[in-house]
């Protein structure tokens, strides 16, 4: 064999063991990484450092007490950053309750960080759960996870087990939270097209 002709078989094997990797085995980039949950955190973004009211759209059966009668709802896109937002949930004022929205390599998770009047930590803080399928870009959904199950049982709230927390927007229209499990059904529907005047910060913030 000529040397010529060895340096040409040399080239083209690099030349298809490159195409090889570029097709199978390089690492997925940002753009193909969970495209549905990235559109709808960018989407929910778009609302950084705005408040909007809300109101109760469905409570089947009724909420027991009623602690939301009468008191203003406000949601408010509080902080924002490349892979978390924050978004404190002011019913009156009580001030103790946030939504955390985390961006991770596999979609989104969401946690409900509950504050004492104090800023400690409630007995119950920090449940939620991930998205289990891509969603879409304009609705998203959490079922509990293990840690959050564990948690609602030592606590004796052995009906929490089965949440399921949807959070859905609109772009410029509507925002909505969601809590659901057999036999229950609960939803605040916020209106993006009046932002509000900003609450104060959640206690322990």
């Amino acid at each position: 064999m000529t040397r010529t002709l060895r340096l040409a078989t040399t080239v083209i094997a690099l030349l298809i063991l490159s195409a090889c990797r570029s097709a199978g085995d390089s690492p997925p980039s940002d753009a193909h990484r969970q495209q549905p949950a990235d559109a709808f955190f960018a989407n929910l973004q778009t609302l950084c450092g705005k408040a909007f009211a809300g109101r109760i759209v469905v409570d089947e059966p009724p909420t027991p007490g009623n602690p939301y009668a009468g008191k203003a709802l406000i949601m408010h896109v509080r902080q924002c950053e490349r892979d978390r937002v924050a978004i404190p949930f002011h019913v009156g004022d009580d001030h103790s309750r946030s939504l955390l929205l985390t961006r991770t390599a596999s979609g989104l998770t969401l946690a409900h960080d509950r504050r004492n009047r104090d800023g400690s930590p409630d007995k119950l803080t920090l449940y939620g759960g991930a998205t289990i399928d891509r969603g879409s870009a304009t609705r998203q959904v959490f079922p509990v996870d293990a840690r959050s199950k564990a948690l609602f049982q030592r606590n004796e709230r052995n009906d929490s087990v089965t949440n399921v927390w949807t959070l859905e927007i609109e772009p410029g229209q509507m925002a909505a939270y969601e809590r659901s499990r057999p036999g229950r059904r609960f939803r605040i529907e916020f209106d993006l097209t009046r932002p509000v005047p900003p609450p104060p910060a959640p206690w322990g913030w």
